[in-house]
């Protein structure tokens, strides 16, 4: 069995993430959405709110798991039994950071590799920390996130 595991804050999960998750589960068995639970982190909602998100958005997808993740990913990685990473890339300046991600745990745990997906070019420009802002302005989120994050954020 193939398994993946794309890993995030999705603080908030994006159209551009569920972009790259959507082609992921065409290549793995399993594809796990790993959400970091780091506390030294200000995140914007709460781990139990972004993965409730994701289960939300990804509920008709049976091959993806939604979990969550404290420490190192490659010692989580290696714990689900996963073989690849997956890391979306938006720009060429994603790249520099990704690669020497990859770079490393690789170094760490020679047995799981990274792949990359290029995420579809309408969510080029997007990130999490833009939608943020936009929603904390009051502009309109709907076209670059799935209606939950649309009401969670008019909810905060």
């Amino acid at each position: 069995m193939k398994v993946a595991i794309y890993p995030g804050s999705f603080d908030p999960v994006t159209n551009g993430h569920l972009d790259v998750i959507k082609r992921a589960q065409k290549f793995f068995d399993k594809v796990i959405v790993a959400v970091i639970a780091n506390p030294e982190k200000d995140s914007y909602f709460s781990l139990e709110d972004r993965m409730s998100m994701l289960k939300e958005c990804l509920k008709d997808m049976p091959k993806i798991e939604v979990d969550a993740f404290n420490g190192l990913l490659v010692d989580f990685a290696k714990k689900m039994g996963v073989s690849a990473i997956i890391r979306g890339l938006r720009a060429v300046s994603d790249f520099d950071y990704e690669f020497q991600m990859a770079i490393t745990n690789r170094k760490m745990k020679p047995d799981i590799e990274t792949v990359f997906f290029m995420t579809d070019y309408k969510y080029s420009y997007l990130s999490s920390s833009f939608v943020k802002q936009i929603a904390h302005l009051g502009g309109d989120v709907k076209e670059f996130v799935p209606p939950v994050v649309v009401r969670k954020l008019k909810e905060k």
